[in-house]
């Protein structure tokens, strides 16, 4: 068999053909949905008619083993090249899940079973986008939770030295209750009745509190959301960038099939020298404004 590809755009073999399709895709999607909605109602199991539940079983079997087969298909088509792919060994330890014999001892596991749902994070193209545009913002996130977790260990510690003789409240008895009472203040909730409680005892309470709130929740969490918005600007500029590259190559092609591929070219180095002038001259702009 001649040796398949990954783009989802050309295949090589009437089988890549078929799971290429967008109406396999489809399908999957919808099954997928499906799947995801048997799953919650089926958590009502003791209180449907036994038909009913015993019916949505045989769907999430039936379903289980489409998915099955889907995985099978596409190991068989891509071979090795299957698992270059990320989102591949996702869909591959998600189903594999599903297979898990039942009983007691793999309850846990069993229940991951609706992790399928998280397959439509690829599936969808708007959705992977998103998606990798966020795992692409992973590397700047995670320093930004070494900051947050550097200051909020300090600011635990010094809660616990300030704090723990407090005679109204135990919040900050012990390190573990310091850490656990400035996460919720780190989340907002309820912080004004945890630092009311101090002020009778330390009146400056409020000193300590509302810095910390300032610094981490005005404004390192918010780096956050600068972290994310950047990366999704980059993923839509990937994105139209793809779809420039396309609209060239399809314009190139029928270029060449109107006028012949040398005239095609000579209109294409055309285009690419007034597309630099244009940007020199938009260069030279940008100069003469600074100025």
């Amino acid at each position: 068999m001649t040796r398949a590809t990954l783009d989802e755009t050309t295949h090589n073999s009437a089988i890549e053909g078929f799971i290429e399709r967008p109406l396999f895709r489809d399908t999957i999607m919808f099954l997928i949905v499906a799947n995801a909605l048997v799953l919650g109602v089926l958590t009502y199991s003791e209180e449907l008619p036994e038909p009913l539940v015993t019916a949505l079983i045989m769907f999430d079997t039936a379903v289980t083993w489409v998915f099955v087969t889907e995985i099978a298909l596409k190991l068989f088509v891509y071979r090795l090249q299957f698992f270059k792919l990320g989102w591949n060994w996702f869909d591959f330890i998600v189903v594999g899940i599903s297979l898990i014999p039942g009983g007691s001892a793999f309850t846990v596991l069993r229940a991951l079973r609706v992790l399928r749902a998280l397959r439509l994070l690829h599936v969808i193209p708007t959705m992977r986008r998103i998606t990798e545009a966020l795992l692409n913002a992973l590397p700047g996130m995670g320093a930004i939770l070494a900051i947050l977790g550097l200051v909020f260990y300090v600011s635990t510690v010094m809660a616990t030295y300030l704090f723990s003789g407090s005679e109204n409240t135990d919040n900050f008895a012990s390190l573990g209750a310091s850490a656990l009472t400035m996460f919720e203040v780190l989340t907002m909730e309820g912080w004004n009745e945890i630092m009311r409680e101090l002020l009778d005892e330390y009146p400056f309470a409020w000193v300590f509190f509302i810095p910390f709130i300032l610094f981490t929740v005005w404004a390192i969490l918010n780096l956050f959301t600068a972290v994310i918005v950047d990366a999704l600007q980059d993923s839509a500029l990937e994105t139209m960038r793809e779809a420039e590259e396309k609209m060239e190559e399809k314009f190139e092609e029928k270029l060449e099939a109107e006028i012949g591929a040398q005239e095609a070219q000579e209109v294409i180095r055309h285009r690419e020298l007034m597309k630099t002038l244009a940007e020199l001259r938009a260069e030279i702009e940008t100069l003469k404004a600074g100025r």
